[in-house]
């Protein structure tokens, strides 16, 4: 049998309309650890260590990314089994991402963490 594909959820993306209240919600009330912060965005981690509840304020879409080894080679494979690729390969902050569509209409996002895990500042603020 070959190799699972996924190698874990990277992160849940859910849109929320008032970031601030969001993460009072989310790290104040129930205890989610801030891992990142855009003045749009913010990262807080799961209890598993690995995945990310994502809240997103500068787009109304909810989103399941999959972490991959390879997003290139992870759509290649994808479609090579009946899937569809949607949008990419294109290059993001962390690494690669891909888009793509299972059989039964599902979307799912694809990426791997070829460039590294962003950087961020004592507050928790993305930087460059």
């Amino acid at each position: 049998m070959a190799d699972a594909l996924f190698n874990c959820v990277d992160c849940i993306i859910l849109p929320v309309d008032d970031l601030e209240a969001a993460l009072e919600f989310y790290r104040d009330k129930l205890g989610h650890k801030l891992v990142w912060r855009t003045e749009t965005q913010a990262g807080l981690a799961f209890g598993d260590g690995v995945t990310e509840l994502v809240l997103r304020q500068d787009d109304p879409r909810s989103e399941t990314d999959i972490k991959v080894e390879s997003a290139v080679e992870a759509a290649e494979r994808f479609q090579a089994a009946g899937g569809v690729i949607v949008a990419g390969p294109f290059d993001i902050r962390i690494g690669k991402c891909v888009v793509v569509r299972d059989p039964w209409g599902n979307h799912l996002v694809l990426l791997d963490s070829s460039k590294g895990l962003l950087k961020t500042n004592e507050d928790g603020y993305v930087i460059s």
